[in-house]
């Protein structure tokens, strides 16, 4: 019985959204608290020969300047500073020594009684360096690219798969070829939320060691803690992270940031609580979505049989970490040529290591691949959609697995209806609207649909209301909401009776938020965890005083109308505060893992898909683009929750246009430093830019994904946007821009 699993219900913590009770990293209060203010370097390669705080700490108020110089003796190993998301290599660590690796990097840290005053005495801290020569220039530096280090973080980034067959020979004799360099920009995640860590000092009592309370911009909690206590060597019992609301992350909380590192070291020297904050500025001071070169060549023969597929990638990565990205690779679990080759290197530069950012690899990837098939496509004269059915396959040719579900075929026959992608006119520069030039354009989405493994509490306390938990995060998902939905559907509980907590290294552990896979994570230790407690009522219920489930057996009962009820007869029930009554006054508690069915699993391939139809206008003088209409149609297992779901993709619908048509970090490569690091001059999608936006939810049913049958949201929404618009821009101006963002110069 599902009464809450499947309806568009409003978000449960929207309430205290709206009205500001939600609380974030740099919003908890508490006494005796001190202010940091990080100080950054002013040059890209070199290192500090002088560093003198003497003027900052002659302020009142101004206890400490920690720098290279004061730093604590700290952790020496780097697996001391590998989190949970640490790629190859040497984990940056601040404040370890006067090398300057990267534009930017922290290298102070003053700490005072306010914000205000630690901001100003930042500014009297003076630095002497000795600049070196960088390097922060992909382009230039393309001959230096090599294969990067295999780690742990290969087994969810796999490198790129041998070649199969022959593709230079099958290239060579294809009737119909396409080859083209696609160049993508750096790019930052730009959260609402500035990252900021609030550390509540607690002086230990006897000999059990000072006690810490952090308060973290984080997508991992537990991450966080595991972090803290390698380097600090603090012991998990003497420390907890809470992060009950994230105000937007895409991927930048993945990784412990440095304010965390810098707000623990400081609490824990000076002995009294420390916030630390980091300017909008700074958010522009670690990871990011790297800067890429891709070559993508493609041959079919006159039929439209693809016959040929080469992709070859570039990507950067800082001097002491090899960050990778699936990027490469796509075109084996989207296409069936048996003729390919794969290729992805890295070019290490002096810049901060590259981060996670919303669909890593695979918007990058794609935006490069689904312009190159619909190149093709016309290069053949046939329709994009029907070369992509022409070249449709059931299996991931990469793994060689056929795939759980997919119903892509549906989401492009539904997506091209709702469209109206019939009343398209081929030909470029053919269809109009009065000075513009109209383009309708579309493109193919994957992402991989995983599960890992999550732990789960409920409780049915004694007034009956059920308390579930998880160390997760909600970085404005929904996930809050979602799992409220599983625990309430499963022990049959009104929803307003359900509470879900998250956000707390205290809580049973979960990985961190990524990857599209806490719904199908989370949601099913959830589910399992309320199943192992219903077991736990029944025994109970079972042992009651004139139970009437004494001889019954629990297959023949469900849990429905906040009661255990029998099967075939519903008025034979036990209300559920009835079964927590019976146990001697105490609530009933269960703790368990939801766990991957690996063995099936590892059978079948596992992605969500999508298929994007964009319509754009450009006015033909001025070069200026207007996305008009979107259209999602998205294959994404069972829909949880249709209104939540929605907001997903409509998030990363604007995201796509957002990213095809404007987000771009530029960096001063004389500088080694990034110019536009400011919200008014890093140009992100607003209001104005958005128009008619249409989500369509094929129905798709997987038994084999997860027990819930769910397929992460987050990315999938994304993945084949900036491609479709940037087919449609071909389409309306015959124009092909391989270089993204589509900025009107490149138009003109």
């Amino acid at each position: 019985m599902t009464q809450y699993i499947g309806k568009p219900l409003s978000r449960v913590d929207g309430l205290d959204k709206v009205t500001g009770k939600a609380k974030y990293a740099a919003e908890f209060e508490t006494s005796d608290l001190l202010y940091g203010y990080v100080v950054n370097s002013a040059i890209a390669k070199g290192k500090i020969k002088r560093i003198d705080a003497t003027k900052a700490l002659s302020l009142d108020g101004v206890l400490q300047v920690f720098t290279h110089e004061n730093r604590p003796k700290l952790a020496w190993f780097d697996m001391n500073y590998k989190d949970q998301d640490a790629p190859p290599g040497s984990p940056f660590r601040p404040l370890r020594d006067a090398k300057i690796s990267y534009n930017a990097q922290p290298i102070a840290l003053v700490v005072a009684e306010t914000f205000e005053l630690a901001r100003y005495a930042a500014s009297l801290v003076e630095v002497d360096y000795q600049e070196d020569t960088h390097e922060t220039d992909l382009q230039a530096n393309r001959h230096k690219a090599r294969k990067p280090s295999l780690g742990m973080a290969s087994l969810l980034k796999p490198p790129p798969p041998k070649p199969r067959g022959n593709f230079e020979e099958a290239f060579s004799a294809a009737p119909v070829q396409m080859m083209g360099e696609y160049v993508h920009s750096m790019e930052h995640h730009n959260p609402m939320e500035m990252f900021a860590s609030t550390v509540v000092y607690e002086k230990g009592r006897n000999k059990a060691g000072a006690r810490y309370t952090i308060y973290d911009k984080t997508q991992g909690v537990t991450n966080s803690v595991l972090y803290v206590s390698q380097v600090f060597d603090i012991p998990f019992k003497n420390l907890r992270v809470l992060s009950p609301y994230v105000g937007g992350g895409f991927g930048s909380g993945l990784r412990p940031q440095y304010q965390l590192f810098l707000a623990v070291m400081a609490a824990r020297e000076l002995k009294r609580s420390v916030r630390v904050t980091l300017t909008r500025q700074q958010m522009f001071t670690f990871g990011y979505r790297p800067a890429t070169v891709q070559t993508v060549a493609l041959g079919a023969s006159a039929d439209g049989t693809m016959t040929a597929l080469y992709h070859d990638t570039v990507g950067e990565t800082s001097q002491f970490e090899d960050y990778t990205e699936i990027v490469s690779s796509w075109g084996g679990l989207l296409y069936p040529p048996e003729n390919v080759t794969f290729k992805y290197k890295l070019v290490p530069l002096d810049v901060a290591t590259p981060l996670d950012m919303r669909a890593p690899g695979g918007v990058t990837g794609m935006s490069a691949l689904e312009c190159a098939v619909d190149e093709l496509a016309y290069k053949l004269g046939m329709d994009p959609v029907e070369f992509r059915l022409r070249n449709y396959t059931e299996r991931d040719m990469n793994a060689d697995l056929p795939y759980s579900s997919k119903e892509l075929r549906e989401c492009f026959r539904q997506g091209a209806e709702r469209f109206g992608w019939m009343k398209r006119k081929p030909e470029p520069r053919s269809m109009r609207n009065g000075h513009n030039l109209v383009g309708w354009g579309m493109a193919t989405g994957i992402w991989e649909a995983n599960q890992m493994p999550a732990r789960a509490e409920a409780v049915l306390m004694v007034n009956g209301k059920l308390r579930v938990s998880s160390a997760t995060a909600d970085i404005g998902t929904g996930t809050y909401t979602i799992m409220t939905q599983i625990a309430a559907d499963t022990l049959g509980i009104p929803i307003e009776d359900v509470l879900f907590k998250l956000g707390d290294s205290d809580m049973p552990a979960a990985p961190i938020e990524g990857g599209s896979w806490t719904a199908a994570t989370v949601g099913t230790a959830v589910k399992t965890v309320c199943e192992e407690l219903a077991k736990k009522l029944f025994k109970l219920a079972k042992k009651m005083p004139g139970s009437p489930f004494a001889k019954v057996d629990g297959k023949d009962v469900v849990f429905a109308d906040n009661s255990i009820q029998l099967k075939n007869d519903p008025s034979v029930a036990v209300p559920l505060q009835a079964v927590v009554d019976s146990n001697g006054g105490a609530a009933v508690r269960e703790t368990s893992a939801g766990l991957p069915k690996m063995l099936q699993q590892r059978k079948y391939a596992r992605s969500a898909h999508s298929a994007v139809f964009a319509e754009v206008e450009v006015d033909e003088d001025l070069g200026v683009v207007r996305v008009t209409r979107l259209v999602s149609a998205i294959a994404g297992g069972r829909i949880l929750n249709p209104k939540t779901a929605r907001s997903q993709i409509l998030g990363g619908m604007v995201w796509g246009i957002s990213k095809a048509l404007e987000e771009e970090t530029i960096m001063d490569h004389h500088l080694g430093r990034i110019m536009n690091h400011s919200l008014a001059e890093y140009h992100v999608a607003v209001n104005a830019d958005i128009h008619e936006l249409d989500v369509i939810f094929v129905e798709e049913h997987d038994d084999i994904v997860n027990p819930l049958g769910v397929k992460g949201l987050g990315e999938i929404g994304l993945v084949g946007v900036p491609a479709a618009i940037a087919n449609a821009v071909f389409h309306a101006t015959g124009k092909r821009v391989r270089d993204l963002p589509i900025t009107l110069d490149k138009l003109l």
